[in-house]
């Protein structure tokens, strides 16, 4: 995989990923109102937002390269 084929596979997944969160909450939105649907869509929709989130902070991740150190 070079580095073209990464850059693409990261802008699709972040695309599809962002999609399936605004999928879920429209599904969950259309679901009457009552105390127990609440808890339980409010749960399902930060699940399916957090995918997004995280995948998006860590494509986004940078590492600094540290020096190994060699113990004598």
């Amino acid at each position: 995989m070079n580095n073209f084929d990464r850059i693409d596979f990261n802008q699709i997944f972040r695309e599809r990923t962002k999609n399936f969160s605004i999928a879920i909450i429209k599904t969950l939105s259309s679901l009457p109102f009552s105390d127990d649907i609440s808890i339980i869509r409010k749960q399902i929709i930060r699940s399916a937002t957090s995918v997004a989130a995280n995948y998006r902070a860590v494509s986004r991740a940078r590492s600094e390269k540290k020096n190994s150190l060699k113990c004598a």
